[in-house]
């Protein structure tokens, strides 16, 4: 008998707030979490908008000399585990810590720490290169730290493959606890990108807004009038138990993740294939290995970028999936509140998924005022509304063409 994995415990820190309560009353109020950027100099940048994490105070979860020693995007990834172990009520001890692993991916890492690491060999000399510029700027650290901060001695790695980052971590640690490797784990991304080179590298790409004017509308996914996506950081992660084991402990179940595929454009590093084609096939084997039919799907939580070709090839494949249904199913993209978390967009954007499922909600795209043409489905604009939601599905695609979606079902009793 294959086992079930469900979501008993999840933590955020994002620019909508320094939790999940906080996270989620700031979807339902259809707030935006995107302003000036104030993280660094951006004075001469083209971009000057970002989705920050505020208020934000390391030391409330490590000790000051770890938080010098660490980079930014570690920091979020040890405070969201607090709140995800807290909300699962789960204790870490030494008869269980061997079963239980981390999953933590990020798409870029500790750029903040690699940034500042050549501006001290520029400046300074290779002899004050920092011992720790190496396991403060590798992806993996944040998976690493989370490991030994817990005593978690179960299965722990790194997924990158860019904005479908963190939902190949989720996948991953579904299956990994179906094979039976593992009991639970800590699984999600965590990001934080915003420093001059990061935002300089993705305006030379022409991937994001410049909408400098308008901070809290300049993400506007589905919108004639977008401009590219809103760079943002932060760190969402969800603690995924076997069924049996989350009801040995008495876990409250938050949802069940029932499907996971994954897809690659093999097509070009930045752009989707025509119609949408790798994504429609990650949703198909999503839903073929959930045991479910598109005519089950409730709701999409898209990965609505705000970018002019990716919206229109999403909405496409959207329409491929579902047929007739496509302009019944309800679709919305949580980056037109929160930005672009990047590694971390997949499990911020599967906490809000399950929220909706718990709580009968669908999350709204907020700045939607002029539809794309090309993008006519019912995009839940502006504001969210109750629904009846049983399954949902959650998307991600990376640059590179990676392709992932996973499949939500509500838990009953």
């Amino acid at each position: 008998m294959e086992r079930r994995v469900v979501v008993t415990g999840m933590g955020a820190v994002s620019p909508l707030g320094l939790d999940v309560p906080t996270l989620w009353q700031g979807v339902k109020e259809a707030r935006s979490g995107v302003g000036p950027v104030t993280l660094c100099d951006a004075s001469a940048l083209e971009s000057r908008i970002a989705g920050e994490v505020k208020g934000f105070d390391a030391q409330k979860y490590m000790d000051r000399k770890e938080v010098r020693r660490n980079d930014r995007f570690i920091h979020f990834a040890i405070a969201a585990t607090h709140e995800a172990l807290a909300s699962a009520e789960l204790t870490i001890t030494p008869e269980n810590a061997e079963d239980i692993g981390v999953i933590i991916g990020s798409g870029i890492g500790g750029i903040e720490t690699f940034a500042d690491g050549l501006h001290t060999l520029r400046d300074k000399g290779p002899g004050r290169v920092s011992p720790f510029l190496v396991p403060a700027m590798i992806t993996n650290m944040a998976a690493g730290q989370v490991s030994i901060q817990f005593g978690l001695q179960g299965p722990s790695f790194c997924p990158t493959s860019a904005c479908a980052t963190a939902a190949h971590a989720i996948g991953e640690a579904v299956e990994t606890i179906r094979r039976g490797w593992a009991k639970a784990i800590i699984a999600g991304g965590s990001e934080a990108p915003i420093t001059p080179i990061g935002i300089a590298a993705f305006v030379s790409a022409r991937a994001i807004s410049t909408n400098n004017a308008e901070p809290a509308t300049a993400s506007r996914p589905f919108d004639i009038t977008r401009d590219g996506f809103v760079l943002s950081e932060g760190c969402a992660l969800l603690l995924l138990e076997d069924l049996e084991h989350a009801q040995a402990r008495g876990a409250r179940i938050l949802a069940e993740v029932v499907g996971y595929g994954a897809s690659s454009d093999a097509f070009h590093i930045t752009q989707p294939c025509a119609g949408g084609a790798g994504a429609l096939r990650a949703m198909r084997l999503a839903l073929k290995h959930a045991g479910l039919a598109p005519g089950d799907v409730d709701y999409i939580n898209a990965h609505g970028t705000s970018t002019l070709a990716g919206d229109i090839a999403e909405t496409q494949a959207i329409k491929t999936l579902l047929g007739e249904r496509a302009y019944q199913v309800p679709v919305s993209s949580s980056k037109s509140q929160l930005g672009h978390l990047i590694g971390a967009a997949g499990s911020i954007e599967a906490v809000i998924t399950v929220l909706a499922l718990q709580n009968g909600i669908l999350p709204p795209t907020i700045n939607l005022r002029t539809p794309d043409p090309e993008c006519d489905l019912d995009y839940v604009p502006n504001a969210a509304r109750p629904a009846a939601i049983n399954v949902a599905i959650s998307n991600s695609f990376g640059f590179g063409g990676h392709n992932v979606s996973l499949v939500f079902r509500r838990h009953a009793e």
